[in-house]
């Protein structure tokens, strides 16, 4: 069903839920470059898994900051409400249900942050206690176990895994280089396929992942994609800059970085800050001098005097002086070189990062009065704001009506969030030292979806000091690498081959503090691009690119053409008993409905955006008007849209169903007789036949007509061949309102539920046939990885000179863990792969000629 969703179908999208599907487990890393719908990929597969059945409880982490743009893209684009868990929601929550309740209890489908979750310990031990269908972890890289140390992010994340049959991971970035780190991602998804985390190969984790990147998919998006316009601003620095360059190249400490820490030198941090800005700079000599002075130690007193000397020299640097400010200032207003920008444009609004919160208020303080912006219209975004002032202001962003013009961020706006929506423009303030964070900062305008050129901008500042001038060309290598990777390589981080922004940005610190020239860093670059340590293990094969999706999209048969057709015929049939209050619009094939109490209560369980105002909810069907009414939405001072994606997935389709359903009696079923295109004396009974697996989620689920003439048993035929011989889907039948005479009917029915007994266990002996192998194998599998793994412990283990009393205890401790999570598995393959005996038969109805 995924794609009939509210969006533009592209085929590569679905190859995520294709391959997850394949799976006896869907677990799987969607690992896609950025700005190409990982959200959407992970909705596809969502859809398909609840309406088969499996996807009651779904649990969506996410970082703060993504909140509301994850929930709105469920709810808008495939009407899956997730109740979203921020602070203001949990105090609503915590208002609503007893204290000892578990909240993860009263909601089904939930979105929260992973901060809230490793922050709040009664929801930490809620979340222990609970259980899930689906699990989807966004922006997944954070979780992944980097040393020999884990995160608490990583610890949650091993604890989440264990606690729903169905995982999805979403990571543009997602792994580190390093096969340990990207072993514990696969741990999660499956931790019985590694044995070892240090050797692996590709054929153990191929089904476990997917990743493509904009080059793979081009051919399929190309109008989607604009090529980007880059442009690298140079200015000369003042004369007061050029003095405390002078300044800062001759300070020398006489303890500071007497020895060096895994990290770059504490002077390397000092001119990335000063290359950020004087307001960057100061802040951090102001911290350092506080922490020597707070020591009372007199031998930092030389470095502490070398630091004031470095701040007077940086403190005369003004707004005036300050170059890479003023050509700013200059870029925004020029007409003919710059961006003639005055922020009234609504559409077109401007984004600024800067990575030092010191250079981020600074640029707050001071641009708005210098390009006469009011206030109104400029928001900041940094990570130390709450979860709810970061989703308001990336929601408001996005909406045409808002006063938000400029936004002026730092990295903490660069992973995941939606920038594009009235947004182009993007001007790096300062140059990032990690290309991973050139990735992220420029995906958030340059994605699928983007309208327009995305345009990208550099502030360079150059300076007649010769080792200030060589470290600034070492930084514009980096624009060009960026480059080079997005039109050839995909992945920028390929140069470097670390996969994590802190190690990149060692690596240009180290580059600069060993004078380094640009010749020889690039040199060094190219040599990393040419050897992927991770293509071993990832491989270079082609991804999938949308290939399979003719030969695996269907639809169900159905009696009805359209969502519409059923939902408004169903209310013409309700209304006949009850006051209902719609009204239909057969053109538009939009239904308004105003919610019976009953459908209200069901509301009540669902985001509160969603719940109409007014107690009427607007469907409709045409789902590229549902897209324009997303885009109107934006324009509006609500961002929500106004109306809902009527298919089969909405809430509305479920209520319906149940409410059809009492219109029988218990064990009755409707007879439709003189169908014109039977015999006269033919009975045909449409059975429905399912057979649940010990979790309860169906796994045979058949429907079927059983076939009577004159009394005797016939025959059993399809759905398909039934609805083609008989006409249903064509025919309208009128309803003469007088009871027909069902008694040979009723001396047929015996014998028409057990023929679709038999055939419905035929189905499960055919299933159980086809299984039976593949399980035994995995099984099998299962038991060798198990002795693999128990074998390389000890070995691991006595590698480690222990005492014979600790090597016993850790082999003990290291033993009982792998013998659980082979057990655990072990009991859901039992659990979920197994069907119950006895099917569950259902009369749906009887056709007679």
């Amino acid at each position: 069903v995924g794609q009939n969703a509210a969006m533009d179908h592209v085929d590569f999208q679905l190859d995520p839920a294709i391959q997850a599907l394949e799976m006896p487990r869907q677990r799987i890393l969607i690992a896609d470059a950025v700005g190409l719908g990982k959200t959407l990929e992970a909705g596809i597969l969502v859809s398909e898994l609840i309406r088969r059945g499996r996807g009651k409880r779904i649990l969506v982490v996410a970082l703060k900051s993504m909140l509301t743009q994850f929930q709105k893209e469920f709810w808008s684009r495939f009407t899956i409400p997730l109740v979203r868990l921020d602070s203001i929601g949990i105090a609503r929550i915590r208002t609503r249900i007893p204290t000892n309740h578990n909240p993860f209890y009263y909601f089904d489908r939930v979105i929260i942050s992973i901060d809230t979750l490793k922050g709040d310990k009664e929801f930490s031990t809620a979340l222990e206690n609970s259980s899930w269908d689906i699990i989807i972890l966004d922006e997944a890289q954070n979780v992944a176990e980097r040393g020999k140390s884990f995160s608490q992010r990583a610890k949650l994340a091993r604890l989440l895994s264990r606690k729903s049959d169905t995982l999805i991971m979403l990571s543009a970035t997602p792994h580190d280089g390093k096969a340990r780190s990207f072993a514990s991602l696969m741990n999660m998804l499956d931790p019985t396929a590694i044995a070892d985390p240090e050797h692996y190969t590709r054929d153990e984790i191929k089904q476990l992942f997917i990743r493509r990147f904009k080059k793979d998919i081009i051919g399929q998006v190309s109008k989607s994609f604009k090529k980007r316009e880059i442009k690298q601003h140079q200015v000369q620095a003042s004369a007061v800059e050029e003095e405390a360059y002078s300044t800062f190249v001759d300070t020398e400490f006489t303890r500071l970085d007497r020895r060096r820490g895994s990290s770059v030198l504490f002077k390397t941090t000092l001119q990335k800050a000063l290359f950020s800005s004087p307001a960057a700079c100061m802040d951090s000599i102001s911290n350092r001098v506080r922490r020597l002075e707070k020591t009372g130690d007199p031998v930092w007193f030389a470095d502490i005097r070398a630091l004031e000397e470095l701040r007077l020299s940086i403190e005369k640097i003004k707004p005036q002086h300050f170059s890479k400010y003023q050509e700013l200032v200059q870029l925004l207003h020029d007409g003919e070189d710059g961006l003639n920008w005055t922020g009234r444009d609504t559409s077109d609004r401007l984004v600024i990062f800067t990575e030092r919160i010191e250079t981020l208020k600074f640029l707050e303080k001071h641009l708005p009065r210098d390009i006469s912006l009011d206030s109104k219209h400029v928001a900041v975004l940094y990570g130390s704001m709450s979860d709810t002032q970061q989703q308001d202001i990336v929601e408001e962003f996005g909406k045409e009506r808002s006063d938000i013009r400029l936004l002026i961020a730092s990295d903490v706006a660069s992973e995941g969030i939606n920038l594009h929506f009235q947004c182009h423009r993007l001007i790096h303030f300062d140059i990032p030292w990690s290309l991973m964070i050139f990735n992220q900062r420029n995906g958030r305008i340059d994605r699928y979806g983007q309208e327009k050129t995305p345009e990208i901008h550099y502030l360079i500042t150059n300076s007649l000091n010769t080792k200030i001038k060589g470290d600034m060309r070492i930084l514009e290598l980096l624009i060009q690498k960026d480059e080079q990777a997005a039109e050839n390589i995909g992945d920028p981080s390929s140069f470097m081959h670390v996969y994590d922004s802190e190690l990149e940005k060692e690596i240009t610190g180290r580059a600069i503090e060993e004078g380094e020239s640009a010749e020889e860093f690039e040199k060094k670059l190219d040599e990393g691009a040419a050897f992927d340590p991770m293509t071993i293990l990832l491989g270079d094969d082609p991804q999938p690119a949308g290939e399979r999706t003719d030969t695996t999209l269907a639809e169900l048969p159905s009696l009805f053409g359209s969502e519409f057709s059923f939902v408004s015929s169903a209310l013409d049939q309700l209304a006949q008993r009850e006051k209902l209050h719609y009204k239909t619009y057969p053109d538009e094939h939009r239904i308004d409905l105003g919610m019976p109490h009953d459908l209200a209560l069901r509301f009540r369980q669902l985001p509160q955006e969603v719940v109409p105002s007014d107690g009427c909810v607007p469907l409709v069907e045409d789902p590229d008007l549902v897209q324009k009414e997303i885009a109107r939405s934006r324009r509006e001072e609500i961002a929500w849209p106004d109306v809902h994606y009527l298919w089969e997935m909405h809430p509305v389709i479920d209520w319906v169903c149940d409410r059809l359903g009492v219109l029988f009696g218990r064990q009755q079923a409707p007879v439709i007789s003189s169908v014109r295109t039977l015999k006269s004396g033919e009975a045909v009974f449409l059975m429905s036949g399912l057979i649940p697996n010990k979790k309860g989620h169906p796994l045979i689920n058949e429907w079927f007509a059983v076939v009577f003439r004159d009394g005797a048993l016939d025959s059993v035929e399809t759905l398909e061949e039934t609805l083609r011989r008989t006409g249903l889907k064509q025919d309208e039948f009128p309803n003469p309102g007088v009871a027909a005479d069902t008694s040979q009917l009723q001396k047929l029915l015996p014998e028409a539920v057990g023929r679709a007994r038999e055939y419905t266990l035929a189905a499960r002996e055919s299933f159980e046939k086809e299984m039976k192998p593949k399980l035994e194998l995995q099984l099998q599998e299962l038991r060798n990885l198990r002795e693999r793994k128990l074998r390389r412990l000890e070995q691991v283990l006595r590698r480690r000179s222990l005492s014979e009393k600790r090597f016993e205890a850790l082999l003990a401790q290291e033993q009982r863990e792998i013998q659980f999570v082979f057990s655990e598995y072990f009991a859901w393959v039992k659990d979920t792969m197994t069907t119950e005996e006895h099917p569950w038969v259902q009369v749906i109805a009887v056709l007679e000629g």
